[in-house]
């Protein structure tokens, strides 16, 4: 059972995270990533709400399997995250891939933290 909430998950997240891509970099003329920037921060909210919400006891393993390791493991992207840092760097946009790392990682664990301290919120 479990593997199948992870593909149905896995099923919804690709799709979601091409579609927030391609939905934020048309809106924005910069050579910086936010398309793939956006997709990393909203996996890493949701898995921080997720994930505490289960140790709170009040998201069960089905879903943390269905919307954390599915859905969120297909919307978040390093392999995207690493070829667009590198192409940056060969592109000559030095600073844009630092910012992409450091930036990524900071507001990566933001995201996580945020949705960690809601989950508290809510069901504390």
């Amino acid at each position: 059972m479990t593997i199948l909430l992870v593909m149905i998950g896995g099923a919804v997240g690709a799709p979601l995270r091409y579609l927030t891509d391609r939905f934020v970099q048309n809106r924005q003329h910069s050579k910086f990533p936010w398309g793939t920037f956006t997709a990393n921060m909203a996996g890493s909210f949701i898995l921080g709400f997720l994930i505490q919400g289960a140790v709170l006891g009040h998201v069960s393993g089905n879903v943390s399997s269905l919307l954390g390791t599915g859905l969120c493991g297909a919307l978040t992207t390093y392999s995207t995250f690493g070829y667009e840092t590198v192409r940056l760097f060969q592109d000559k946009f030095h600073a844009y891939a630092v910012l992409n790392v450091v930036g990524s990682i900071a507001a990566g664990l933001g995201a996580a933290f945020c949705g960690i301290t809601i989950a508290d919120a809510i069901w504390m």
